[in-house]
């Protein structure tokens, strides 16, 4: 029998725990003849990274705990390990988070060795985006050096390192940030991607390539794309003599093949993105079929790019996204895939016969397809007339109505970067409150990727005024239609998404309350002048906000750390004290300056978390808060979550 209750105090199957349970999601997909390699999240035992590999015969975990497979290059990691076909056979390179060394382990055998120094300070050397150097002799990689105190000390190499242990050897260093070098097929060049403050390689990036010379060194290295207002964000050697990049001279990430000796053709021109911004290195858009045809994310759909006919044509498949592509002129694709009624797995797809394998484990927690909300893809218009994607996540219980006339309070969910995008996937974290009554709408507002260059730069210079506009705008759309309760209205988000949900509430009167989650506070903390965040976004607000010093009254008057006065309603704050990207010292002065304004506000932090939350006790103490902060704000109690304390 459907029970009658308020919207909210739904009774759900989904616990908090569950969610964390799900938080264990596969990455990095990599398909070699020894297997199809993966990492698995566990979030039970600290939020390690286990390596693990299926030969065939299932799904085993290579490397078990404490090993962490994981780096914090750029503090956002890259990839973490890469399959080298030594002499002496198989062998996995991978970083471990402990102490950022790089070891080489023989996948049927032994014990991991390290094969990188030990640097002279705790995580004073890193390692990421590993890849096999020429005869697999070596490990390619970039390597980032700690040189100083303040967060942007930092120089990075592209380094190799010989599996027996020897000594680094410096291959290149041509700019402040780099991808790592790839050898062509011959072994006489190397590849990779580079780029300088201020810009973000989503701004522009350029791709580099270098003799390699006879005794292993590199050449001078020459520019064939990319450029200030280009950016290239992947690149495959194709053939001795050309690459395949993805980049976006004409406003959108196509993939072009690029001769060594500067020519380049769109393979298919369109305005779709097959790319994206190159948040950790190493991320994979396209993979190589054979006789001209690809596997590519457009959309962060799977699709088939035929060059021969210049087209893009999606891949039918339940799975709405897809990740980390590894493909063979077999027509075998690996990656990891989701939906909107399936969580994220790694996964084998024959293109020439559709019969398609899951090769991990499905998630732990995951309640019956009944209570998981079906999302909605809507367009809502700016003020402005630009259109805003969004993806609406209604209410969804088989075994609660609420009464008649009520409208369900409505959560704002705002990606991070601020580049994200959103995709119509399972997200345990939506559901544990769709299933007890409150709806959630997923924002793409200006500034996300997907849409196109134009898209992302209408966030130049306006972060803090287009982002929560675009998202004030949905709600008050959503609200207008009857679907959203007006008085019981939202904001949630982590990083770029905390700013955003930050600086909704000291701008505009839209919402009733908002989660802030490891969010970034004050702009001029934020910047190199500040020394407040590490040294890969220490300039992006400059392209977000404007140059310092000319327009450091911009910063002051959009920070939301200056205009606590300002604020709305209540504010709950979730923050690691172990974050490197976005501190605690920016939240520990907004937190301090709440202190006895009269504005309920509730502040959790989390030892051991750096940037987002991994650990299963911290996601289940952050969702359980974050339900009893709203019961409290929208006026009811929600069953079975302890009570969030509140100050004043």
């Amino acid at each position: 029998m459907v029970k009658i209750a308020s919207y909210g105090t739904w009774g759900s199957p989904v616990a908090a725990a569950d969610v964390a349970q799900a938080s264990s999601s596969p990455a990095w997909v990599t398909r070699h003849a020894c297997g199809v390699w993966w990492t698995q999240a566990k979030p039970a035992e600290g939020g390690r990274l286990a390596l693990t590999r299926d030969d065939g015969h299932g799904a085993r975990e290579v490397l078990g705990a404490p090993w962490n497979a994981r780096n914090r290059v750029h503090e956002y990691g890259g990839r973490p390990y890469a399959l080298l076909d030594t002499p002496d056979g198989a062998r996995v390179a991978f970083t471990h988070w402990g102490d950022q060394r790089v070891y080489l382990l023989d996948p049927d055998e032994g014990d991991p060795a390290a094969i990188s120094a030990a640097p002279d300070r705790p995580h004073g050397v890193r390692h990421a985006d590993l890849v096999a150097g020429p005869a697999g002799t070596q490990v390619w990689c970039v390597r980032e050096t700690v040189t100083g105190e303040r967060p942007t000390d930092v120089r990075r190499d592209l380094v190799a390192l010989p599996i027996d242990g020897g000594p680094a050897r410096v291959l290149a260093a041509s700019h402040h940030f780099m991808t790592v070098p790839k050898p062509s097929p011959d072994g006489r060049h190397a590849a990779w991607i580079g780029w300088e403050h201020p810009n973000m390689p989503w701004d522009g990036a350029e791709l580099c390539v270098a003799e390699i010379l006879r005794d292993g060194a590199f050449g001078p290295h020459r520019v064939l794309a990319g450029g200030p207002r280009e950016a290239v964000c992947q690149v495959e050697w194709e053939s001795p003599a050309t690459l395949l990049a993805l980049t976006d001279p004409d406003g959108w990430w196509n993939l072009h093949r690029v001769g060594i000796d500067g020519t380049a053709v769109n393979l298919a021109p369109g305005p779709w993105e097959i790319g994206g911004p190159l948040w950790q290195l190493g991320k994979r858009w396209f993979a190589a079929l054979g006789r001209g045809r690809f596997a590519v994310l457009r959309g962060h759909r799977l699709a088939i790019l035929d060059e021969r006919t210049g087209t893009v044509t999606d891949v039918d498949s339940d799975f709405t996204r897809w990740s980390d592509l590894s493909g063979g002129e077999d027509g075998v694709v690996t990656a990891c895939a989701a939906g909107p009624f399936t969580d994220w797995t790694a996964v084998r797809l024959d293109l020439s016969t559709g019969d398609l394998t899951e090769l991990s484990a499905p998630a732990q927690g995951l309640p019956d397809p009944a209570y998981l909300p079906e999302p909605v893809a809507r367009v809502f218009q700016s003020p402005d007339g630009r259109e805003i994607p969004a993806y609406v996540y209604p209410p969804t219980n088989p075994d609660h109505a609420a009464p008649d006339g009520e409208l369900p309070p409505y959560l704002v969910h705002v990606h991070g970067g601020p580049t994200g995008q959103f995709s119509p996937v399972l997200d345990l974290e939506f559901v544990y409150f769709t299933s007890r009554g409150f709806g959630v709408v997923a924002v793409d507002y200006g500034g996300s990727t997907g849409y196109g260059r134009a898209f992302r730069e209408a966030l130049d210079g306006q972060w803090g005024v287009v982002d929560v506009r675009d998202c004030a705008t949905v709600a008050a759309a959503l609200a207008a239609e009857g679907v959203a309760d007006p008085a019981r209205l939202a904001v949630r988000g982590g990083s770029a998404g905390g700013w955003t949900a930050a600086a909704s509430m000291t701008t505009v009167d839209t919402y009733a309350c908002a989660t802030i989650m490891f969010p970034i506070l004050d702009l001029e903390g934020w910047t190199s002048e500040g020394a407040e965040t590490h040294d890969f976004e220490s300039r992006y607000v400059e392209g977000l906000v404007g140059p310092l010093p000319e327009f450091r009254d911009r910063y002051r008057d959009r920070s939301p750390a200056n205009h606590v006065d300002r604020l709305t309603g209540p504010v709950l704050l979730l923050q690691g004290l172990d974050d490197e990207i976005c501190p605690p010292e920016q939240a520990d002065r907004f937190v301090a300056a709440l202190d006895g304004t009269g504005v309920p506000h509730a502040y959790l932090t989390f030892e051991g978390e750096q940037h987002g939350f991994r650990k299963a006790e911290t996601i289940t103490a952050a969702h359980e808060a974050e339900l009893s902060f709203y019961g409290q704000v929208f006026g009811f109690t929600p069953p079975g979550v302890p009570v969030l304390g509140l100050r004043r």
